[in-house]
């Protein structure tokens, strides 16, 4: 019995897996075109959920643009062309996986400068500090001495 616990806890875990929020309602009635339709949905942000596809989302938009999907493959449209066709009404933030081009090519390029010149800053930063605690251990010359003793003798 002890063996068998592992696995029904495996089980329950995988069968807790989250599911599509597909409506029976909305599954194409060939295969393949709901496989396709699966796949573009799951590179679809939803807009009311943020980071969520619309094929996890249960949000009424979503169902609305799973909807808008369907429609364009049932036309015949390509992958390529039902996700230009959202994208234009909808913006590049409906993809999950925004394009590393234009205008988002600085978003996609801005975290590793960013790193980089903190780590410029770090690096300068530790080495004037090395610098500055060499400069405070050398030891007095005669006229910094004679100078501190007449500061300290002074009343």
């Amino acid at each position: 019995m002890r063996a068998v616990r592992p696995l029904l806890l495996v089980v329950a875990l995988a069968l807790a897996a989250p599911a599509g929020a597909v409506q029976p309602d909305e599954v194409l009635a060939d295969p393949r075109l709901e496989a396709r339709a699966r796949e573009i949905s799951k590179g679809l942000r939803c807009l009311v959920c943020r980071n969520e596809s619309i094929d996890e989302s249960n949000a009424p938009l979503a169902r609305d643009l799973r909807l808008l999907v369907r429609e364009r493959l049932v036309a015949g449209d390509s992958d390529e062309a039902v996700v230009a066709f959202v994208v234009d009404r909808f913006g590049e933030y409906v993809l999950l996986r925004p394009t590393a081009r234009g205008g988002n090519l600085v978003l996609w390029l801005a975290g590793p400068a960013m790193l980089l010149a903190g780590a410029a800053i770090a690096l300068v930063y530790v080495r004037r500090r090395r610098t500055a605690a060499d400069q405070g251990q050398r030891p007095l010359t005669a006229d910094e001495r004679a100078r501190l003793n007449d500061i300290l003798r002074a009343p």
